[in-house]
């Protein structure tokens, strides 16, 4: 079985996060977001991945190489220019053997991948989506299917009030591979705007696949704090995992008996973490590889990547800090900051809610247009 995994985005929403890090290298409890959803594909079946790749694409073939650490075989197609989420499909089609899947790099779900097989196999057709109820739809694309599950329409973010149903497609496929020729190439083509459409008008058979799993898109900042926070709450429990690397950190739940006076759970603790004896840490905060935690520090609510370092005194609250950011001593960090890699706050600072401190000038000179 194979997968194709869109990774090709800039991650702007993201950023400064994704200055030096693409989005699909985005830690997730010490683990990059995208090694997760591989470890997924494994699991449900696929010994083989196809990645489409545009940003920084050598962070991610370091990381992963062959694959052959995770028991698949990964094949990386580089993009030249951005080409949709139907284009990159169509880029790597000479992969292509059979039924496939394609996921959205950034979707967080525990959307059991078998049951779309099951489906694909019972009803046919071109394809299987996968759709998820929402309270509010005006922000996805809704997907109008008949009592079979047949997909009659794809809605573009309709207004809530018009809106003809609250079920949206939640951006993981089983296509078959005749849907590559409803594809053109060398094109900027957007499967669901455009390829889908085509072919319900041609009276090809897609078929919706509803379910309840947990979803959620991880690209914004307040996004990303929410699928930790979800993590330590047991609302979604991450897939077991057979590689010791993916083990890594411990996690102390709510409840936990024997933790530390200084820390309020949940919280999530990475390899050779420091923390003073007088600092409080907690809860729903993620202490990455190598972080130190200085005296009378206050961390809550944050999540804190590899080699951070918070000074005596400083306070931290609900913000997301890259690696090796440095928080002076007495400053304070207001909820829903976001700090760029390598960033230092200065002694005794207040920096503002909702704040952005970019990268250093080389990471974001490193990945800016030419």
């Amino acid at each position: 079985m194979q997968a194709v995994i869109l990774v090709g985005g800039e991650g702007t929403r993201l950023r400064p996060l994704t200055y030096g890090t693409p989005k699909p290298m985005v830690p997730l409890f010490g683990v990059p977001f995208l090694e997760r959803t591989l470890s997924r594909l494994k699991s449900a079946g696929v010994d083989h991945v196809i990645l489409a790749a545009g940003y920084l694409p050598d962070a991610i073939t370091r990381h992963l190489g062959d694959g052959a650490r995770l028991g698949l075989k990964l094949t990386y197609v580089i993009e030249k220019e951005p080409l949709g989420t139907a284009g990159a499909i169509k880029n790597v089609e000479q992969y292509i053997s059979g039924p496939f899947f394609v996921l959205n790099g950034d979707v967080l779900t525990s959307l059991d991948l078998r049951k779309m097989i099951e489906v694909h196999e019972k009803r046919g057709g071109l394809g299987v989506l996968h759709s998820i109820r929402v309270e509010d739809p005006s922000a996805f694309g809704c997907v109008v299917r008949d009592e079979t599950g047949r997909v009659k329409s794809f809605i573009e973010k309709p207004p809530r009030e018009t809106a003809p149903t609250d079920e949206i497609n939640a951006g993981t496929y089983l296509l078959d591979p005749a849907v590559l020729e409803a594809i053109p190439k060398d094109t900027n083509v957007s499967i669901e705007r455009a390829t889908f459409p085509k072919l319900l008008a041609e009276g090809k058979a897609l078929y919706a696949y509803l379910s309840d799993d947990y979803w959620l898109d991880v690209g914004r900042p307040d996004q990303y704090l929410k699928a930790h926070r979800d993590v330590l709450d047991r609302q979604l429990a991450l897939d077991p995992l057979a590689d010791p690397e993916m083990h890594r950190g411990a996690f102390i739940f709510a409840g936990a008996i024997g933790a530390p006076s200084n820390i309020e759970p949940p919280v999530f603790i990475g390899e050779n973490v420091e923390i003073a004896p007088n600092a409080m840490v907690g809860p729903y905060t993620v202490l990455g590889d190598g972080t130190r935690i200085g005296p009378n520090v206050v961390v809550r609510g944050s999540v804190l990547w590899d080699g951070v370092h918070i000074e005596e005194g400083a306070h931290v609250t609900d913000v997301i800090l890259a690696s090796r950011v440095r928080v002076g001593k007495l400053a304070q960090v207001g909820a829903g900051t976001v700090a760029g890699h390598d960033q230092h706050v200065e002694p005794g600072t207040v920096v503002a809610p909702d704040s952005r401190l970019p990268a250093t000038q080389a990471e974001q000179a490193a990945v800016a247009p030419t």
